[in-house]
């Protein structure tokens, strides 16, 4: 009985499991990616909780630099959210932006462009960029599989299964 109901449980935290786009300058990405962290908006603590264990997170990111930089339209980095925790982290004396953990797959950046008709957040729109104005944008099971189909090619299925 109380394998059935493991069982179960995880059935549910699968279909509950949402999916999210955080919008952040590829050098931070980088960051997080190197960190196992995420960091959005500033360093806010909200969007990160909007976040559960199980979710997943793909990182959009306008440009290369937060200031400057050169434009880049592209989805840079995916994960998995892998714990409920949200906590501060001191960067600098007057700078502590908050951060969770995240489960990041190895994969290839991937630009918009090519996605722009495919996306049910971008077909037809002109202004598609506006979605992202935010920070964080939460999307479809769809729209995240191909997204994720572009990045993680012919290890997506896998990067799922184990998920």
């Amino acid at each position: 009985m109380r394998e059935a109901n493991v069982v179960n449980k995880s059935k549910q935290n699968k279909e509950q499991r949402r999916y999210w786009i955080g919008v952040v300058s590829e050098a931070h990405v980088r960051y997080g990616e190197e960190g196992g962290f995420a960091q959005l908006c500033h360093g806010k603590a909200a969007p990160l909780r909007r976040m559960r264990q199980g979710d997943w997170l793909i990182y959009y990111s306008p440009r290369t630099e937060m200031k400057g930089g050169q434009a880049l339209q592209s989805f840079t980095a995916i994960g998995q959210v892998v714990d409920d925790e949200v906590y501060p982290y001191k960067m600098k004396e007057d700078f502590v932006p908050y951060r969770r953990n995240i489960r990041y797959f190895p994969c290839r950046s991937v630009r918009i462009a090519g996605l722009l008709d495919k996306l049910s957040f971008t077909k037809g729109k002109v202004s598609w960029g506006y979605s992202f104005r935010f920070g964080q944008l939460e999307i479809s099971q769809e729209d995240f599989i191909i997204i994720a189909n572009e990045m993680l090619g012919e290890r997506c299925e896998e990067a799922l299964r184990l998920s």
